[in-house]
């Protein structure tokens, strides 16, 4: 997901603890990494949606990463 959002232009500024937090511009990401656990279904959605990627840029972009 992090690869994903760097991307299309987020920039890793900082991690607290288990959580990258990502800007572009005013706008805010926060991804959770906890070892050993994927990111769940609807946290992906909400990600995409915060992002303003459509869905079917972010299955063109995971199958580039």
């Amino acid at each position: 997901m992090i690869r994903i959002l760097e991307t299309v232009g987020f920039v890793k500024i900082r991690q607290k603890g288990s959580h990258v937090i990502l800007k572009k511009d005013r706008k805010l990401i926060i991804v959770p990494l906890h070892k050993g656990k994927p990111l769940k279904r609807g946290l992906v959605r909400l990600i995409i949606k915060e992002a303003e990627i459509c869905r079917e840029e972010f299955f063109r972009l995971l199958d580039e990463v």
